[in-house]
């Protein structure tokens, strides 16, 4: 269907379905058993074979996700666990470690990365629940979709306060969707701001042949994955993430191989929100996954962060990232 649909087109979808639901959706679900018992979930369905869960109770942050009906989030091997679940950042600083997983997973805010003093790797938002704002299907505009917009807040009366923003929308019928994230200081100083996102591809995606690129320059994967490969098997250094028109492009691509169809995955947004690029790549057997992470701070040698974005009181830094599915 085209971008913008037409009077006739919407007549016709109204008069053969009874509830526009059989078409696409967003549906409220809690999960009922084991490490992800309680947590809530918003599961979008765009009717074109884009399929994915919002969770409520982690960040806003995405779990499942397939194409036409190909899994292509990595999953972590305690699945989507409750937050209250969550080791504190006394655990080594790694607690993160023991719940990402998801096709997304949001950093920050007060810190990225490595451990940096008392605040933990990847920071205090990661699996923070959200308020839910709204949910719904927007059949009158004149491109329909999925929305759904919640807030989470991440405050330290003595250090960091941020509320964050999130909308979430997918074109109904689309391939596509789109995440934009207002982050305002509620604190009375200024503060640093880091963010990074952790867009977490598996396997049949992440497998021999796949291939990635960053601005339409490859970028250096090792192939074909084997045992022996270090945990750092695609680049870990950070690097520029402005291509042209002051924006990033990340393309992912692995083709058809057995019972599995080709996959192309394009993430795209603003170089001057998230000015950094860094990709990630565990191979290990029972692992096997690929992170591509913006990011608005670079990293040093020792794995850690340089400086963020400095918002004042009241300031607010936005962003929008873009992830687009094709083939096959």
């Amino acid at each position: 269907m085209s971008s913008s649909w037409p009077i006739s087109e919407r007549a016709l979808l109204e008069a053969l379905v009874g509830d526009r639901r059989q078409l696409a959706s967003i549906r409220q679900v809690e999960l009922q058993d084991g490490a992800e018992r309680g947590v809530r979930a918003l599961v979008f369905s765009t009717g074109a074979g884009l399929d994915f869960w919002v969770l409520q109770d982690r960040s806003m942050d995405i779990g499942l996700l397939s194409w036409r009906g190909t899994p292509i989030a990595w999953h972590h091997p305690d699945g989507f666990a409750d937050p209250a679940l969550r080791p504190s950042s006394s655990d080594s600083g790694r607690g993160v470690q023991r719940a990402l997983g998801g096709f997304l997973v949001t950093c920050g805010l007060d810190n990225v990365r490595q451990p940096r003093g008392d605040l933990p790797l990847h920071g205090s938002l990661p699996f923070t629940p959200a308020r839910l704002i709204s949910s719904f299907e927007d059949w009158s505009s004149s491109t329909p979709a999925l929305i759904a917009e919640g807030e989470i807040v991440s405050a330290h009366l003595g250090k960091s306060c941020y509320r964050m923003r999130r909308r979430i929308e997918a074109p109904i019928a689309g391939s596509s969707l789109t995440i934009t994230d207002w982050v305002e200081n509620i604190g009375p100083n200024e503060a640093e701001l880091m963010i990074l996102y952790h867009v977490n591809f598996g396997f049949p995606v992440v497998a021999p042949g796949t291939t990635v690129s960053l601005n339409h320059s490859p970028v250096p994967f090792k192939d074909p994955v084997t045992a022996d490969c270090a945990q750092t098997d695609l680049e870990a250094d950070c690097r520029s993430s402005a291509g042209t028109n002051g924006r990033f492009q990340v393309d992912l691509h692995r083709g058809a191989s057995g019972p599995w169809p080709g996959i192309h995955a394009r993430l795209s947004g603003e170089a001057t929100a998230l000015p950094y690029m860094q990709f990630w790549r565990d191979p290990r057997p029972r692992r096997n996954v690929l992170a591509i992470e913006p990011a608005n701070c670079d990293r040093n040698s020792d794995g850690t962060s340089g400086p963020g974005t400095t918002l004042a009181s009241g300031e607010v830094w936005t962003s929008t990232l873009q992830i687009e599915f094709s083939g096959p």
